[in-house]
């Protein structure tokens, strides 16, 4: 072969390769009849994905689990994982879905155990590698899985880009779909959320960002939106039904926003609170509460009617730079609780954002507080778990105690809880 020839194979490489990569993110408008599933129905007392059945982080109103327990007090059963994660379990009917993998090898594995005694029923890979870059305290399976009750849905990433794969039941893998390119400094974490026929994953990274939609049933983007070209972010979105509209909402990236979840088309944005964020919003009937990041900190409060840039117009109120990045905050009977990543907890009331109490646990938080039983259910990065009783006045905290450290956030069932650590994966219940 000349040189000519082989100048022209490279360039005709390069020029195939910038094709496929223009393909992998270029925009895509939904056709008609992409709704075609059923409607999700979980039993509420499951914990089918990121945020629990309702996406607030309130376990189901009945659940009674423990107050009290230790390394050999009130454990159901213990099992260790044979690789490491900080996602949360997910729950439909009497199996667990969860996922670990290997930071060396680029690698994420799904298992399914079964809830009563935590027994392996099967594991099937989902990424098999190569590895990528990412922050020490980040791993190849941050992300939630979510279950619709026909297939569990385990997000991931490559070098390149960020996938979404879909495992049948019986653990045989159904499909697997490049969402779009990705490449981050910290590495990929956020969990999927179901709405109607979709599952919908941001894909925010360092140089490019993209919110995708997947047809559940069969893998194919019905909708990709670029966002916009700036620094990565982390957090996962949700679609709640705020100001009498379903809203898909994202922060991070400098601004809070709100987007057609059928569509994907923006609704409304708002400056705030800060370049990179980790936490999924919360909302009740007309304002969303947003909390960040890193360099700034602040939690908003965003009146969600608004159209177009609403930063002027419709930032309610704004709290101190003792916010949370990582931690994501819950709502509950008309109070907002928020921990920042040092271990301060406070009660706002979410009319002006005052702070009606606040407890300085003194330790690193990653998890999110879980509302069950009228407690607050806070895990630390040391192993503690902190039982906080609901209500407008501070009232006595409960401390038990683990020998790991906990990044991922604890899920309920029934008398149950269940809860990663850095070591173990934990049922615990009288």
């Amino acid at each position: 072969m000349n040189r000519v020839s082989v100048v022209s194979c490279f360039l005709l490489a390069v020029w195939c390769g910038a094709a496929r990569a223009n393909e992998a993110s270029a925009d895509i408008s939904p056709k008609a009849g992409w709704d075609s599933l059923p409607a999700v129905k979980p039993d509420p007392t499951d914990f089918p994905w990121w945020r629990g059945p309702n996406l607030d982080n309130i376990a189901h109103q009945g659940v009674k689990p423990p107050k009290a327990w230790g390394p050999q007090a009130n454990i159901v059963w213990r099992k260790r994982l044979p690789a490491e994660g900080h996602s949360s379990p997910c729950i439909w009917g009497d199996r667990m879905y969860v996922t670990a993998g290997d930071r060396g090898k680029g690698t994420v594995t799904l298992y399914c155990l079964a809830l009563s005694s935590g027994d392996t029923l099967w594991q099937t890979p989902v990424s098999t590698g190569p590895k990528y870059n990412m922050h020490a305290d980040n791993t190849t399976a941050s992300s939630t899985p979510a279950c619709d009750g026909r297939l569990v849905f385990v997000p991931y990433q490559t070098p390149a880009d960020v996938r979404l794969a879909a495992v049948k039941l019986d653990g045989t893998l159904a499909w697997s779909t490049v969402l779009a390119p990705y490449t981050s400094i910290q590495a990929y974490a956020a969990s999927p959320t179901i709405y109607r026929s979709l599952v919908i994953l941001p894909v925010e990274g360092a140089s490019s960002s993209h919110m995708v939609a997947v047809h559940r049933g069969t893998g194919e983007i019905v909708w990709r939106t670029t966002l916009r070209k700036v620094k990565e972010s982390y957090a996962s979105v949700v679609v709640r039904n705020v100001a009498g509209r379903d809203q898909l909402l994202l922060t991070g990236g400098e601004t809070t926003r709100s987007y057609d979840p059928l569509t994907g088309a923006l609704t409304w944005e708002c400056e705030g609170p800060s370049t990179y964020c980790g936490a999924t919003p919360v909302s009740d009937k007309d304002t969303v509460y947003v909390t960040g990041g890193w360099p700034k900190r602040a939690l908003l409060a965003i009146r969600a009617d608004g159209k177009g840039d609403i930063t002027q117009s419709h930032l309610r109120w704004s709290s101190d730079i003792k916010a949370g990045y990582v931690p994501s905050p819950v709502l509950h009977d008309g109070l907002l609780y928020a921990v920042n990543d040092q271990g301060l907890l406070r009660c706002y009331a979410p009319a002006d954002g005052r702070v009606l109490w606040e407890i300085n646990f003194e330790k690193p938080v990653y998890s999110s507080p879980v509302v069950a039983d009228g407690h607050l259910y806070l895990f630390d990065r040391q192993g503690g778990g902190h039982i906080i009783p609901t209500g407008p006045q501070q009232k006595t905290v409960v401390t038990n105690t683990l020998p790991d450290g906990v990044f991922a956030t604890p899920i309920f069932k029934g008398k149950r809880m269940y809860l990663r650590t850095l070591g173990d994966l934990y049922c615990i219940g009288e």
